[in-house]
């Protein structure tokens, strides 16, 4: 079976941004696109208020009509589509099982309250072992110059990076790897933040802050450099940054291509979930993020 690159589908402006965004990602590494209707109540929440019968035309013609209007797009794109009438979170997850990605839309953002992004996709990011992308309406195009994308040649520059946050403390194969291959994709600039905190201590505070920043940065660059040797044609910078980890990131976003995060599949308490960072990046990132699960 050819490799895809799957998409989930419910009729929303964030999905079919992300069905755009999906196309051209798959056009990139050379794959084939699948896109998947989850049929279920919440289907419905877009579509056109008529009867019945209107109702399961819309839903029949949702996933064909987006195959369409990409295929007029990516003429060169091999597409296929389903639609599946069980719960959209195993659904999608059983439809990407041979998937190199799987691509969601994400209902925005504010960075004063944050937008929820869906429980769908919060539930989906929690389990999948396979990276998942969410990916906001007004970010669906950053990055994608020469794959038809229509965007500036300024607003192409503004956002070449690719972001990826690291924690030294668990530095994972699969994110740096994950992240290193999107920038060559890409022909961007990495951008590799770690935050950290000094924890409180006595003595001269700036000679102990001083040290530990160099210190930091030394272990970020160990980190680094098997990487960039693996990848010497990707340009990389690096950030070792006092505070919030999760504030350098979102800020970050507003002048990212995408955006790379880790989610750990082991830890003290067993079951589903995304971390405190990665969750407020998917909440609050202004570029489409991508989430690397890692043990």
């Amino acid at each position: 079976m050819p490799r895809t690159v799957t998409v989930g589908l419910d009729g929303s402006p964030e999905s079919l941004a992300a069905a755009g965004w999906a196309a051209r990602e798959a056009q990139r590494r050379g794959l084939s696109l699948n896109l998947v209707h989850a049929l279920d109540w919440h289907s419905f929440t877009y579509a056109p208020l008529t009867g019945g019968k209107s109702l399961a035309r819309w839903a029949e013609r949702l996933p064909h009509d987006t195959a369409a209007r990409l295929r007029r797009d990516h003429p060169d794109l091999r597409i296929v589509h389903q639609q599946v009438t069980t719960e959209p979170v195993p659904s999608l997850l059983a439809a990407a099982e041979d998937s190199e990605l799987l691509v969601l839309g994400s209902r925005g953002l504010s960075r004063v309250t944050g937008v929820l992004v869906g429980s769908v996709a919060l539930s989906i990011v929690a389990r999948a072992e396979l990276p998942v992308v969410l990916v906001p309406t007004g970010g669906a195009d950053r990055g994608d110059r020469g794959i038809g994308a229509a965007t500036t040649a300024s607003a192409a520059r503004a956002h070449s990076e690719v972001v990826l946050g690291v924690d030294l403390g668990r530095p994972a194969d699969q994110l740096l790897d994950f992240a290193f291959d999107a920038a060559a994709r890409r022909a961007a600039t990495l951008r590799v933040i770690h935050g950290w905190s000094p924890p409180p201590v006595s003595g001269h505070p700036l000679l102990w802050s001083t040290g530990a920043s160099a210190r930091v940065a030394r272990e970020l660059a160990e980190v680094l450099h098997p990487w960039r040797a693996k990848y010497p044609c990707v340009e990389v910078s690096e950030q070792a940054v006092v505070g919030s980890p999760a504030e350098h990131l979102v800020d970050a976003s507003d002048h990212a291509a995408l955006m790379v995060v880790g989610r750990f599949t082991d830890g003290p308490r067993p079951g589903p979930r995304i971390g405190p960072v990665t969750h407020a990046v998917l909440h609050r990132s202004a570029a489409p993020v991508a989430v690397v699960a890692h043990g």
